[in-house]
């Protein structure tokens, strides 16, 4: 009867198993495409593992102790006085004591080295991108070559990508589960994220925090080419016929859901700070201009970033 344990339970656990892997299409995590998405898919095994080392056991032993200590089984020692055993106590203290500190040294470590406002070593000049969630499409502007687009990000392979987010109006989320990391973005702030993809491909980019009824669809693609390609995109976007001036923001402010992917040339210049300002007491336009902008550490030059 013993040997059938095993059986039996993994019998019961499958339909869980399939249940809890009923939403992983790709599981794009565990795919990265970037040095950030690989260290944090090592991070994600590395506690899955710490936590298999004492799930397992529990769920083996719990098993065992039922069938073994069962009422039917007479062979089993029978000791209803038992209180104390000294060998189970430091089992018992002595694992946890040291997986926590096993994990204190690595969140410590891993909290700075994947820190998202810590710029990527590279010999690569790095590629910028300002980002502003909007109701409900994402806004990329590329401030170093006057070009931007609407849900579509295109980014060289091997050059580091700085962006600096915010918020049209409601805190949403940026996320790109094949080069990691994802941070908010909030009204009247500005976050900073740091990334970089090593192969071609386009990745799928989302929102992942509820933002209303057209959050389903507030997805983009990432597009990561040869830098070659990239400059020859640059080329071909900055002959775009739409520009992107005050009057176009202000039509692209108002919600919409599935707006199509669209290029625009001819960026106004501090388009992203005077979005961040907008939210700012005083007056807006002067901040725009002086390019100060309202960070979580307070209200610092563009140049300091």
């Amino acid at each position: 009867m013993l040997g059938k344990l095993p059986s039996v339970a993994a019998r019961g656990a499958l339909p869980l198993v399939l249940l809890t892997l009923g939403g992983c299409d790709h599981l794009e995590l565990l795919n990265p495409k970037g040095d950030i998405g690989a260290q944090e898919r090592t991070l994600i095994l590395i506690a899955l593992g710490i936590m298999l080392t004492v799930v397992i056991p529990v769920i083996v032993l719990t098993l065992v102790f039922a069938w073994r200590y069962r009422e039917t089984n007479t062979k089993a020692t029978y000791a209803p006085k038992w209180a104390h055993s000294t060998r189970i106590e430091v089992v018992v203290w002595t694992i946890p004591c040291m997986i926590v500190a096993f994990l204190a040294v690595l969140i410590w470590k891993t909290t700075h080295s994947l820190d998202p406002y810590r710029p990527l070593e590279s010999k690569v000049a790095a590629v910028n991108v300002e980002v502003v969630s909007l109701n409900w499409k994402w806004l990329f502007i590329y401030p170093d070559y006057g070009v931007a687009t609407v849900n579509q990000l295109a980014i060289p392979v091997g050059t580091p990508i700085n962006f600096r987010l915010t918020s049209e109006s409601m805190m949403n989320s940026f996320f790109i589960p094949q080069l990691g990391t994802q941070i908010y973005t909030m009204a009247g702030m500005q976050t900073q994220l740091h990334l970089i993809a090593d192969e071609p491909g386009t990745y799928a980019g989302r929102s992942s925090a509820f933002s209303g009824p057209g959050f389903s669809d507030m997805h983009f693609d990432t597009v990561a080419m040869p830098r070659d390609q990239f400059d020859a995109w640059i080329s071909q976007a900055k002959t775009a016929p739409v520009a992107l001036d005050e009057a176009t923001y202000k039509a692209l402010e108002q919600p919409s859901i599935k707006t199509p992917p669209t290029t625009y040339a001819r960026v106004t210049p501090g388009l992203f700070d005077s979005v961040v300002a907008s939210f700012m007491a005083g007056p807006m336009p002067a901040m725009a201009l002086s390019g100060s902008v309202y960070t979580p550490k307070g209200l610092v030059s563009r140049s300091n970033d």
